[in-house]
């Protein structure tokens, strides 16, 4: 599959983000990452894994001389997932996106599950939305940083 776009992580270095749904705040978190998952097609669990540790290890956040060179994993910062199928979406051409490369729902919710499953594993300060819901995002960019990651 040489070339073929993986799952996305479209991350962004935050002094907070928080996640609601119908007016109740479920996720949230102080300085970190705030990360838009979208899950394609031809994903899996181990593309998944990978993001994680791509998320996890990813330079963003600045050392002692101001330089981008610390880890989530360095600044102990907190992480917060939230899915979001429209990142899936193709938009080379026309003036609607198109979403044939999306994973199916389940698909979807099993990585994303899986992903947050194995975030909260390995990292100690974990944060999510919920899969399939019309949810509110409040987030102060801090940068502003902002990388599209893929596995």
């Amino acid at each position: 599959m040489a070339g073929l776009i993986q799952i996305i992580g479209l991350i962004q270095r935050v002094r907070y983000a928080r996640v609601s749904v119908e007016g109740e705040r479920i996720g949230e978190i102080d300085a970190g990452l705030l990360a838009f998952i979208g899950v394609q097609r031809a994903d899996t669990e181990a593309s998944a894994e990978r993001l994680l540790q791509r998320m996890l290890g990813y330079r963003v956040f600045a050392d002692a001389d101001g330089r981008m060179n610390l880890s989530l994993r360095d600044v102990g910062g907190g992480l917060l997932l939230v899915s979001q199928f429209t990142l899936a979406a193709d938009t080379r051409k026309g003036a609607r996106p198109g979403f044939s490369s999306a994973a199916p729902p389940e698909l979807g919710e099993r990585l994303f599950d899986y992903l947050l499953e194995r975030a909260r594993v390995q990292h100690p300060q974990v944060a999510s939305g919920r899969f399939g819901a019309d949810m509110q995002v409040e987030l102060l960019n801090d940068g502003p940083v902002t990388f599209w990651l893929e596995s």
